[in-house]
This record gives structure tokens, sequence and C-alpha cells, in this order.
């Protein structure tokens, strides 16, 4: 199973080639795609609809009627990066350079000199939208040589933004417009009017550790999840609830958007589902009432070399079980009810698992938890596999707890 995950890692650089890898696997395990401007009147049992980079997926089970509940597992599909600005062609001293924007809370230092291919999304000026995925070797930022930065390694790595990560690309005086003759030329398309595009690391996703226990690879957080959610909903038969998979952009950017747990997106499907049983609104908010939600966005292992950012008696440790994620002050949406929910879940599983709550003194983040439970008003649990080098370029979770937290989301489907 992990050979899987990292076959999806490795082909989804991009949301837009996740939410396709995802379409692809749910059209090979027999899900029919919905459009979101088509009729919905006679919906499929198991079916999905797809947005720019977000995926929304269900299974209903024979007899479900206009107030079935939904069991609801939520991930997001984006990732902290580097991405290609509109007008990116610059040169300085006999390089070719891009301009690049910074997505999400990246790691500065860790895109430092490092194979960088580019994958995402062109959108022509007739409005075709085309995939492209150039997945070799294409960019690098360099280092500043330690000759040249005696006091790096007593005062640490300080990167402006602005000035420092601008990747080089070739030799030469760039030229208005090079890139985007070269990137429709890498996609056999007419040059696009405009792009999402994503510099990523190349070096496929590997299992690493003498004993072969760990996971190393870039964008676990939160493909890990969007992974073991879909195969959950592959897997599952549910019996008395609707089992839906909800995978966002945009999480990582504050989720405001189209296709963001902050948008309409996931309540539009499920207010079309009900709908679609001759439910109204108040079938609707009866379904809501008993629903319930797992949001899985991985969490803080314990980080051996800097314990003191942690709370031992809640930092979980790799390779024992996905932890359910806990903040009074919610920043996570998880409450008693619904963490006793997920626990039995992980039970029925025979999975172990823990719980994470961050220090009083260390600042925490957030999920599409929060956000979804407010906008839907239903009951969210938010939970995580335990990993280090978050929003690295490169991160580190263990083999065995992203196959736990699939056998879990399942449980919790067919509950």
């Amino acid at each position: 199973m992990i050979d899987d995950l990292r076959a999806f890692l490795d082909a989804s650089p991009s949301p837009f080639h996740a939410a396709a890898n995802t379409a692809d696997r749910l059209d090979a395990a027999g899900f029919t795609e919905v459009g979101s401007t088509e009729s919905w009147r006679d919906l499929p049992e198991s079916g999905y609809v797809r947005r720019d980079g977000a995926v929304i997926a269900w299974h209903t089970p024979p007899g479900a009627g206009a107030d079935t509940p939904f069991r609801l597992a939520g991930a997001h599909t984006d990732s902290p990066c580097l991405r290609i600005k509109p007008s990116p062609d610059g040169s300085a001293v006999g390089w070719k350079q891009l301009a690049v924007e910074v997505y999400g809370g990246i790691l500065n230092n860790t895109w430092l000199d490092r194979d960088l291919g580019v994958a995402g999304r062109l959108t022509t000026s007739d409005g075709e939208h085309v995939l492209v995925d150039v997945a070799r070797p294409v960019a690098r930022v360099p280092q500043l040589a330690v000759h040249l930065d005696r006091t790096v390694n007593a005062e640490g790595l300080k990167l402006d933004t602005q000035q420092h990560l601008h990747p080089v690309w070739g030799t030469g005086a760039g030229v208005r417009g090079e890139f985007a003759a070269w990137i429709a030329e890498q996609a056999g398309c007419t040059t696009p009017a405009f792009w999402e595009l994503c510099l990523y690391d190349v070096q496929p996703a590997a299992v690493l550790g003498g004993d072969e226990s760990l996971l190393a690879s870039g964008r676990l957080d939160n493909l890990l999840s969007c992974w073991a959610a879909t195969e959950a909903l592959i897997a599952a038969q549910p019996a008395d609830a609707i089992a839906v998979v909800v995978l966002n952009d945009h999480e990582e950017v504050g989720s405001a958007s189209t296709t963001g747990a902050a948008g309409p997106f996931l309540e539009q499907v499920l207010e079309r589902h009900v709908a679609a049983r001759g439910g109204g609104r108040d079938e609707l908010l009866r379904a809501y009432g008993a629903s319930s939600c797992i949001s899985a966005d991985n969490a803080h292992a314990i980080h051996p070399n800097y314990q003191d950012r942690h709370d031992h008696a809640h930092g979980p440790i790799v390779n024992r079980g996905p932890a359910i994620k806990i903040n009074s002050n919610q920043r996570y949406a998880t409450s008693s009810a619904t963490a006793a929910l997920f626990r039995r879940a992980c039970e029925a599983a025979s999975v172990p698992h823990q719980t994470f709550v961050s220090r009083n003194n260390m600042p925490c983040g957030s999920t599409i938890g929060p956000i979804t439970a407010t906008r839907l008003g239903i009951d969210t649990v938010d939970v995580g596999v335990p990993q280090l080098s978050m929003h690295s370029a490169r991160e580190l979770c263990g083999t065995e707890d992203p196959v736990s937290l699939l056998h879990a989301l399942r449980a919790a489907f067919e509950v």
C-alpha cells in the first residue's frame, strides 16, 4: 500500500494533478463523474464531482432517504511551494531566472539547491485548460557559498523571499515570453494566456531507514490524507449513512476560494444530494444534525532534536497510529464527542491512535476542520498522521501510519 501512496504522491505535483489522479482512481473503481452544471435528479450510487483542484466523491447506501446523514472525510490537495508569476522572465549576470511567488508557509531554506520540476494548469486564450508536468530538473534556487556568508552556520540562514528565492533555469539573457513559449511546447498547446504553475522537487517519494519504516516525500501534507480518504471510500461499504470525501484546495492560504473549505463547494454538493432524493431545507438540516466529519491533516510528531518544542504527554510518535488533534481555542474542531467517535473507528479497524495538543507557548496551526464545522454545523474531529519537517520541500513520516489512517477512515464510513 505504501508503494501505491508513493505513486500517488509522485503523480500529483500540483492540486490539479491531485484532483485528476483522484478522479482516475475513482473511475477505475466504478465511480461516475457528475458535472456541476448537469441536472442531479438521478445521482449515481457511487459518484464524484470535480472542480479545478478539488474533488468531492460519495458512496450512497441502498435505500438512502432525503434526510440520510453524511459521514464525511476531508483533506486538502494543495501544499506550500513556489509558484511561477505571470511575467517570469528575467536575467542577471549571465543567468536566466524565473520570478516566483511564495504559496503558503514554506520552509524557505528547504527549497535551496534542489532540482525543481514544474507542473500545474495552463489556460489558453480560448479558455481551454491543459495540465502540464515537466517531471525533470528545470530550475534551481542556488544557495550562497559558505565562503561568502561566513556567519551562516553560527547565526542561521536569512532569506529575503523577494530577493533570494529566484530560481535559475538557464544561461544567457532572458527574453520576455520565453518561458510561456517553452511551457506551451512542453504541454503541446498554444501559448497560454495565464497559468497556475508550481515548482516542485523532482526527487521521487522513497521508503528509507535501515528497517524501511519511514517515508520521505514532497507534499505529504496533505496528499497523504487525500490518498487515505479516497482509498477508504473506494473500499467502504456504508450502510446507514452516505460516505463522502471532500478534497479542498487552498487550505494552505486560508481556504477562502470557490474550491476551498470556506467556499460553497461542499455545501452545494450536499444540498443537491438531498434535493436529488426529494428533500428540501428541513431534510438537509436534519441530515446535517446527524452527520459527522473527520478532517484529516497531518500532525507534528515529536522531533528528536527539538523535544522542547512539544508537550510530551500529547506528542505523537511515528508509526503509533493517527493522532486526534485537540485545541481548546478551536484551532481544531475536535470535541470530546467527536474524539470518541474517531477513537471508536480506530478500535473497529484495530489500529492504534494518539492525541496531539500543542504546548501553551507554541502557536497552533489550523485545518479545514473548524471551517467546515462552522460553515455546515456538522460535528467534526481533526486528526492526522504524525510527521516531521512539515512544510518542507521534502517531508517525513512513518510507513505504518498512512495505512492505519486509511483503515480508520473506512471504519468511520461503515459505522
